[in-house]
């Protein structure tokens, strides 16, 4: 058994779903993540240990205005997507993120990405900007 500062991912509650407005809920809604960093008490970074179901996605691909985000396969095969367009990744290989499970088992990666405040997040596939006081809204700056 692991004692502080050290833990047992296993031992953090996992939360699954997605915060997402509707309609754009529904391809994250298998995925679910343990928040290590948190746990840990980290303030400057986050670490999430994120596992996706069959058919699931990480996220709507996005892109941040100040925060960065780092990802590293630690179990199955995704596939990333960019405007580059898609490459598949096995576990140990790392990437930026936008992560679909196309397989038939589930995957597992680690999630980090830092803590800037003020960021702001773009989503070029969907209607939906997520402002710096983290509400969810449309391109028109409408809430939903």
């Amino acid at each position: 058994m692991a004692t502080p500062p050290a833990l047992d991912p296993a031992t953090v509650a996992e939360r699954t779903g997605s915060g997402y407005p509707e309609p754009l809920r529904a391809p994250c809604v298998a995925r679910s993540k343990r928040a290590l960093g948190s746990e840990l008490g980290l303030t400057h970074f986050g670490v999430n240990l994120t596992r996706l179901d069959p058919g699931a996605w990480s996220a709507q691909r996005h892109w941040h205005t100040r925060q960065d985000e780092f990802v590293y396969v630690v179990e199955g095969e995704l596939v990333l997507v960019t405007d580059a367009g898609e490459q598949t990744l096995h576990a140990g290989m790392a990437a930026g993120h936008h992560l679909i499970n196309r397989t038939t088992r589930p995957a597992l990666y680690l999630e980090v990405g830092d803590r800037t405040p003020g960021d702001e997040v773009h989503y070029p596939d969907v209607d939906l900007f997520v402002a710096a006081d983290f509400s969810f809204r449309h391109k028109s700056g409408e809430p939903y």
